[in-house]
């Protein structure tokens, strides 16, 4: 089947008129650079333009609720981001938009709420600030450059090291100005910056405190 012919069957689907089922064809295919190929066969497009394809029928009559499984999965960064704008736009039309990720860097910058699901069971949901704030700012970031043995000191729980910057997450009641104090007699300290945690994080520290695998 053509790719044009997949558009104009679902559209038909969905009860649209056929001369907008044209318009909107050429409309989409043009967003997003598939016009050149509306006459192939679906079988011929690469795995990202059929996720192109898949996401254009989904969004093609306007629904006001969309349901998106791992929508930026085979798209290069320019597409992905193509992708994000128009699920922005249709958000801003009045859409409620599903969508499952394992991303939570997309989470963070999309969504409005969160359910996290870990082997088939919710485990933390909400609006993404209140779990934020929930989680307090007891993450921090520093950049420095010499001795990096601080890391080891009792008031780090974990952290992640890139070098000449570190993530860090500090222990229960644990001093971040008591920790500077020590850091800047070891390193030279550029940035000391206590911020709250990223969805990713929360994440993390979500699934591993009921003993789970963050892979899972």
């Amino acid at each position: 089947m053509k790719v044009n012919d997949v558009v104009a069957f679902f559209g038909e689907l969905h009860g649209i008129k056929p001369s907008d089922i044209r318009k909107r064809t050429t409309f989409w295919l043009e967003r997003f650079d598939l016009l050149e190929w509306s006459n192939r066969k679906v079988e011929e497009l690469s795995r990202g333009m059929q996720q192109k394809l898949q996401f254009i029928i989904t969004i093609f009559h306007e629904p006001d609720l969309i349901i998106l499984d791992e929508p930026f999965t085979g798209l290069d960064p320019v597409n992905a981001q193509l992708v994000k704008d128009i699920i922005m736009e249709e958000h801003k039309r009045g859409a409620t938009i599903i969508f499952s990720t394992h991303l939570m860097e997309q989470v963070e910058k999309l969504c409005d709420r969160i359910c996290l699901i870990n082997k088939g069971q919710a485990i933390l949901e909400g609006k993404i600030q209140d779990i934020k704030q929930k989680f307090g700012k007891n993450h921090l970031i520093v950049s420095y450059t010499g001795d990096s043995d601080f890391l080891s000191d009792s008031s780090i729980q974990a952290y992640n090291d890139y070098g000449n910057y570190v993530e860090i997450l500090l222990a229960k009641e644990a001093n971040p100005q008591a920790l500077l104090k020590k850091i800047v007699k070891q390193a030279e300290v550029y940035k000391f910056e206590l911020v709250e945690p990223s969805m990713h994080e929360i994440f993390i520290e979500t699934v591993q405190s009921l003993g789970g695998d963050k892979n899972e």
